[in-house]
């Protein structure tokens, strides 16, 4: 049976397994967010696995020396010092290294498997597919997991679904990695085998659902006729939804405060939808009972949630933030923009105005650009034929010797250690100075408010999917 309501993936463990698993007790479809799963887990193992559950699932990963190796590298006991930094790991490349590999196949594992506990229904994991390093080797860690859904956005993902068949059927896959300026005859493909991670212990793994996050139609039926592989579904994700947007369509114009305007040409033709004959949800706006049925009253399967997700008590989202975000809800105050710069990868990105933040200019300004993450590098060719990367947010004078292009580097900022810090798990630097977050929100904010009970502080998950299904 598909899900009415999917609770949205987002930004780097804001949706994380405790918030999927309560969404899919609740009855709705929880996700867990796939970005940076593996910083993720490096990093609550430094902060001394509280409640102890990164253990136990670990312990239920199917090689159980992988997982050890994993536990021994990052696990501090206690906890790390405040003040001591985290440790770092190698950015991804086209190649990688067979421990980052291995350490991504397990920490998608261990997501997944920690939002399945303690109920039957189906879980998602959503990834971008601007962030293709990691792909293959983080599907296969989900699919180790029992994943039921995978979700994808941000890009055109049209070699997925058959790496989703290779992968599930324990076969080595590939997928090719954008470069840009590659010439015919270069060699831009990723690959993995999952024997290198489970030698001869490959379990029987079933293939899950996939959807495809687009904007558009004509998008859904590239996908339906392009993909090397079965597109189950479609979500429809509008310009009001947090996170990254698609750019209108047309030639960029701004409105007098710096935001993209949308227009007619970036209405979605949901007649067209209704004719593919596939399962589709409604994203962007739609987060009341009065959307959702409006949604269903559209042909769409039901609608995807986000914001009101993310600032629910079961979510990742740091407190401190989410408690501001709550006192704009009760206030009435709409605090979110669209940013067109903000996002290395070139997309817009929603951000609300929140203090300590580096959606202010003053804190952006004051941080020096540093990109040791690298999860929004983009690929680009050498003149010798090897493969290069370079982040619109890191010294600028590094990404020009890069063939970058300045124009390129006005207002991007680092979005992999703000969503980071975002999720409480900020890198420390020198001792003293600590990574400020990024929090990113639906144009609809203030409907948060329908979740919140007179004077109350917040709300569950298991609240929004009772509002929103009428029970």
């Amino acid at each position: 049976m598909l899900p009415t309501i999917i609770q949205g993936g987002m930004g780097v463990a804001i949706s994380d397994w405790h918030l999927a698993r309560a969404a899919s007790k609740a009855g709705a479809l929880g996700v867990v967010s796939g970005t940076a799963l593996d910083q993720v887990l490096v990093r609550r193992l430094q902060d001394g696995d509280p409640g102890g559950h990164m253990r136990q699932a670990l312990d239920a990963f199917p090689v159980p020396a992988v997982a050890e190796r994993v536990w021994q590298q990052y696990y501090i006991e206690g906890g790390k010092d405040e003040k001591q930094a985290y440790a770092k790991l190698p950015m991804h490349t086209r190649e990688g290294t067979p421990e980052l590999r291995a350490l991504c196949v397990v920490a998608n594992f261990v997501e997944v498997w920690l939002a399945r506990q303690e109920h039957d229904n189906p879980v998602g994991i959503n990834f971008l597919e601007k962030i293709q390093f990691p792909h293959l080797v983080s599907i296969y860690g989900a699919l180790l997991a029992g994943v039921d859904y995978i979700l994808m956005g941000a890009g055109i993902p049209l070699k997925i679904p058959g790496a989703i068949d290779a992968l599930a059927a324990n076969q080595p896959a590939t997928y090719p990695l954008a470069v840009i300026g590659s010439a015919p005859g270069d060699d831009t493909l990723i690959r993995f085998d999952p024997a290198e991670i489970m030698g001869d212990l490959r379990p029987a793994l079933k293939r899950p659902g996939f959807f495809a996050i687009v904007g558009s139609s004509t998008l859904a039926l590239t996908l339906l006729r392009k993909a090397n592989g079965v597109v189950n579904g479609f979500i429809i994700e509008g310009p009001t939804a947090g996170g990254h947007n698609a750019p209108p369509r047309g030639k960029l114009q701004l409105t007098p405060e710096g935001e993209p305007i949308y227009g007619e040409r970036d209405r979605v033709d949901l007649a067209a939808f209704r004719e593919f004959g596939v399962p589709f949800w409604l994203a962007g706006g739609y987060g009341t009972r009065e959307g959702l049925l409006a949604a269903q009253a559209e042909g769409a399967t039901g609608i995807q949630m986000g914001t009101a997700f993310a600032l629910c008590d079961d979510s990742g989202l740091r407190p401190d933030y989410r408690s501001a975000l709550l006192t704009y809800v009760k206030e009435a105050v709409t605090r979110v923009r669209t940013d067109p710069l903000a996002s290395p990868t070139g997309f817009p990105f929603k951000v609300a105005n929140l203090p300590g933040t580096v959606a202010l200019e003053e804190i952006y300004t004051s941080r020096p650009r540093i990109c040791d993450l690298g999860y929004l590098r983009e690929s680009y060719r050498e003149e010798d034929g090897t493969i290069g990367y370079r982040c619109a947010a890191e010294p600028v004078s590094l990404f020009l010797d890069k063939g970058g292009d300045q124009a390129d580097t006005v207002g991007r900022k680092c979005i992999c250690n703000a969503l980071m810090a975002t999720a409480g798990f900020p890198q420390i630097r020198a001792g003293k100075h600590v990574e400020a977050g990024i929090v990113t929100s639906g144009d609809a904010l203030l409907e948060v408010g329908q979740f919140l009970a007179p004077d109350a502080e917040g709300y569950s998950a298991a609240d929004v999917v009772r509002t929103m299904l009428g029970t």
